[in-house]
């Protein structure tokens, strides 16, 4: 990434800083709880991607091995914060929608905007097609892995045993972690001939010091700590004024505002026409969801009150069904063009549509 091309990212990104401000002001004038909701989620928006462009410049100066780890272990640190708050405030249900829409949003709606314009302007597009069978087929396990507490639920609800329902949880949840750090240490260290290596797609001369990407990531977590307890905060009274459901904000809310910068640059890759890169971010990404932050969760959820445990409701549990069989029928001839793209966003339109309109 040259230099130009991060001060624009800067640029465009951080004026909606401000909205930190406006946050904080509106939190400690007891101001309207929707007003805190917006300026809090704009906030997370420019400190996620301030996150990821710290670690960025942090990993070009660790070597390949060390960066595709801390690439792929905070790749989604503003989302895990904000369940984490989530979790405490015991909005379990709205923890369960985000992880879902999070891999909703990348399959559908960021691969599908990334397939759309990059086909539009530069026609057929090519990507690695064994890294990506690999990945949808990692994909299809997830689905399985996260479908089967929610298919034996009624089964423990009905017998009260509420004990095992959450050891079955925690079971599976070793099992995805394991099989996530197989799966990047695969990444990272296995490489086939012909393949450019994962790393040097991400690869960039470093741009900042290291005592201020460190200083920049330090900022940014912590704006994105406060900001998380502020929109966490408002969830309830938001849902309540405005009609939404918690289900509606978990699905479709909390994961474009975790995620809009990680979207952002995948978009632009397509756009660029480096098709590989951008079918990187959007599966690798889906897949940090499924096999590492939503197994994470279940584990910290265990410090407080309310355990989280991987049932889901059956509109998620189709939802991730759907996009799973879609994206994997998309990614296994290792080619797109701007009509597959289009197909990816009517699915994300028809599922966000049936959200909302999904009664509480």
């Amino acid at each position: 990434m040259t230099q130009p091309t991060i001060i624009k990212r800067l640029l465009n990104l951080n004026t909606l800083l401000v909205f930190g401000v406006v946050a904080v002001i509106l939190r400690l004038t007891d101001g309207d709880d929707v007003a805190i909701f917006a300026a809090s989620a704009l906030a997370i928006i420019p400190l996620a991607g301030l996150i990821g462009m710290a670690t960025e410049e942090i990993a070009s100066r660790t070597g390949p091995q060390i960066g595709g780890l801390l690439n792929a272990t905070l790749g989604n640190a503003a989302e895990l914060i904000i369940t984490i708050f989530a979790l405490r405030e015991g909005l379990l249900e709205l923890v369960r929608a985000s992880i879902i829409g999070s891999v909703l949003g990348n399959l559908l709606l960021v691969m599908g905007l990334a397939i759309l314009l990059g086909g539009l302007k530069n026609g057929l597009q090519t990507f690695d097609r064994r890294r990506a069978t690999m990945n949808a087929t990692l994909l299809i396990l997830s689905f399985m892995a996260l479908a089967i507490p929610s298919l034996f639920d009624v089964t423990f609800v009905e017998n009260r045993e509420f004990e095992s329902e959450l050891l079955l949880s925690e079971g599976i949840a070793l099992v995805l972690i394991a099989l996530y750090a197989a799966n990047v240490m695969y990444s990272l260290l296995v490489t086939h001939p012909g393949d450019e290596p994962a790393e040097d797609m991400h690869h960039h001369d470093p741009q900042w010091s290291t005592q201020m990407a460190l200083g920049v990531l330090a900022f940014a977590t912590v704006g994105i700590v406060f900001m998380s307890e502020f929109l966490v905060g408002t969830v309830e009274p938001v849902v309540e004024e405005l009609g939404w459901s918690e289900l509606f904000v978990g699905v479709i809310i909390v994961p474009i505002i975790g995620n809009v910068a990680e979207h952002l640059v995948a978009v632009q890759a397509a756009i660029k026409n480096q098709m590989e890169l951008a079918v990187s971010i959007a599966l690798g990404s889906s897949l940090q969801i499924a096999l590492f932050v939503a197994p994470v969760l279940v584990f910290i959820s265990l410090l407080f009150e309310d355990k989280l445990i991987l049932a889901f409701t059956l509109p998620e549990i189709i939802a991730l069904a759907a996009a799973s069989y879609v994206t994997a029928l998309v990614a296994e001839d290792g080619e797109s063009n701007w009509f597959e793209g289009l197909m990816l966003l009517a699915v994300y339109l028809i599922v966000a549509l049936a959200f909302f309109l999904l009664p509480e």
